[in-house]
């Protein structure tokens, strides 16, 4: 078995613990204690894990400027965890990309070398940068192509709306960041509320940390729930958040109307947008 360094980091930590939590789930009784390992040998015997818990997945992240960093970040550390995986991070040209809130990524890839056939395409949302990548033909002919024959195509908030606009969502249930989510009829797809929205092999999450849900259910369903429950545990994700705010159902109604009144130039320009947009891709 090879293994690419990536694996090796993450072999090193879910190993250990995912080889010992696999004969309990089988039924069997986990031992004691792990055996040492003989002098000389790899520091990690992987060969208690099922052999499913190996893939082969290729996941593409795209990036691009503006966008925002958490939508890709969250789900990104999820799907990393999937030994075996190769994850490129693409955007239109290796130059570094600055997110809206001022982080740096340097692009592993480009629209030119990311590979043709996807296991996973994931797009990360924003406001002004998704906009503007929604303008752009490039973004939309690569989104258009690699989403046509990627096995799950996927997003993050408003990044729904950038896979709107390259025609991925039409007749398709899809949700966005709440405050966007009717803007999908703009393209087709069906409004579903939802933190994690799954229709057939198109999966989008709501807005920004729903990214980490997102990923964790896709962990889980490429592999298994012991699996995916010890990324979980290795994560420590055991969310406690200090306020009950996270939705508008729930936030005090004085929030819900403030945060309601800054999306509202977006919104119109977000509709305008993804209109052009969308009858634009459909010839690309």
């Amino acid at each position: 078995m090879t293994l690419t360094r990536r694996d090796i980091t993450l072999a090193g930590l879910l190993g250990p613990l995912l080889a010992q939590m696999a004969p309990a789930a089988a039924g069997a009784q986990a031992p004691a204690a792990l055996p040492e390992p003989p002098a000389g040998a790899a520091a990690h015997d992987m060969s208690a894990m099922p052999a499913h818990w190996m893939g082969s997945e290729k996941i593409a992240f795209l990036i691009y400027p503006q966008f925002t960093a958490l939508d890709m970040v969250g789900p990104h550390y999820m799907l990393t965890s999937l030994m075996g995986a190769t994850t490129h991070v693409v955007a239109k040209t290796k130059a570094p990309v600055t997110s809206d809130a001022g982080l740096v990524f340097t692009p592993s890839a480009t629209f030119e070398d990311c590979p043709a056939d996807l296991d996973i395409l994931c797009v990360p949302g924003g406001s002004a940068g998704t906009l503007a990548a929604m303008r752009d033909d490039d973004t939309l002919r690569f989104l258009k192509d690699r989403g046509s024959r990627a096995k799950y195509v996927t997003s993050v908030c408003t990044g729904s709306l950038l896979l709107g606009a390259a025609g991925l969502l039409e007749g398709y249930r899809a949700t966005s960041h709440w405050a966007t989510r009717p803007l999908l009829t703009e393209f087709g797809a069906i409004p579903t509320a939802g933190r994690v929205v799954r229709d057939r092999n198109r999966i989008t999450g709501g807005g920004v940390t729903a990214g980490i849900d997102f990923g964790l259910a896709l962990v889980g369903s490429l592999r298994d729930r012991t699996y995916a429950e010890g990324v979980q545990l290795l994560a420590e994700y055991a969310p406690e958040p200090p306020f009950d705010a996270g939705t508008p159902q729930r936030a005090p109604a004085e929030v819900t109307t403030l945060i309601e009144g800054m999306f509202a130039t977006f919104l119109v320009d977000a509709a305008e947008t993804g209109r052009i947009a969308f009858a634009r891709a459909g010839s690309l």
